[in-house]
């Protein structure tokens, strides 16, 4: 079984309209709504390239039961954790006019102690799973370690650990070894304490964290692609260029691919080559849509792959 964590999902509330106005009513044109948050978005890609998988984390409220019930409309299984307080809902604007698109992400709910247990004992008693995917950020009242614990805690079944998350949060998964990380190039750059200038400076700063114990480093970098570290390998995959309608949970669908070519125990490159695809498909989709099977497809033979060891 796939597993995905995601400690402060969200209902992402998605309005389009022409453009913003000062101080006049802006109408809207059109609005959905969709369950949110990084590895609530790998499981939606996960189940759209026919991937079964079970989301796990935190909800509450009447915006948390919405998005159990629209998981379940789109036959994803979730096992969350309860909580008192009330799940988030972010807001997306689209200008149909400008093409800008403008995101404003809420705090969410904060977390007791004893939910946090809760959660903690659930993932005590978790029936081992091959890959565990965990991203996103970390709700108020929950301390960074958490992401340590729980990695500490997936790895003891040895399914694989992918971890997707930034500041604090990456610096102490780290520390307990996961099998894949995700930064993107800023990420990457906050981590390494230095600001990364060319591709040589971002194979080093993955090397460097690949040296510490994480077998695989993937950096995304937009339209130049994702870079895959690992131990004797080192390759950069490259998308096609397209018409890009949005870039939202792009990087979260990326992780679905690679984790779609480990289960199918495909090779790194092809991973890499299914993580960029995917990728790549949901920026096809307006709002926070995510990659469709069909897209992901007809781009995964126009990915550019290039072996940087042999360039070396």
């Amino acid at each position: 079984m796939i597993y995905t964590i995601t400690l402060n999902p969200a209902l992402d509330r998605t309005i389009w309209i022409q453009k913003v106005r000062d101080d006049v009513s802006n109408r809207i044109l059109e609005e959905k709504s969709f369950a949110g948050g990084k590895s609530v978005d790998v499981s939606k890609v996960l189940k759209n390239l026919g991937v079964d998988n079970i989301a796990l984390g935190f909800v509450g409220g009447f915006a948390g039961r919405e998005l159990e019930g629209r998981l379940l409309n789109e036959g994803i299984e979730t096992d969350f954790v309860r909580v008192s307080g009330e799940t988030r809902t972010n807001i997306i604007i689209h200008e149909t006019g400008t093409g800008k698109q403008l995101a404003f992400n809420a705090r969410g709910p904060e977390i007791k102690p004893d939910e946090l247990m809760q959660f903690i004992e659930q993932m005590e008693r978790l029936p081992c799973g091959e890959v565990v995917a965990i991203g996103g950020s970390i709700p108020l009242g929950v301390s960074p370690e958490i992401y340590r614990k729980i990695i500490n805690l997936v790895k003891r079944c040895q399914a694989r650990v992918v971890l997707d998350v930034d500041g604090e949060a990456l610096r102490q998964g780290i520390k307990a070894l996961p099998n894949v990380i995700k930064p993107n190039i800023h990420e990457l750059s906050e981590l390494a304490g230095r600001e990364l200038k060319d591709l040589d400076d971002v194979v080093s700063a993955a090397r460097s964290i690949n040296r510490q114990g994480v077998e695989i480093v993937l950096v995304s970098m937009g339209a130049k692609g994702i870079l895959l570290v690992s131990d004797g390998q080192q390759y950069l995959a490259v998308p096609p260029n397209v018409n890009v309608e949005s870039t939202i949970g792009a990087g979260d669908s990326s992780v679905a691919g690679f984790i779609f070519g480990l289960v199918q125990g495909k090779d790194l490159k092809q991973c890499l080559i299914y993580a960029v695809a995917a990728g790549t498909a949901t920026t096809l989709r307006q709002g926070t849509a995510l990659c469709q099977k069909d897209d992901f497809e007809r781009i995964v033979p126009q990915v550019v792959l290039t072996d940087l060891q042999e360039k070396t």
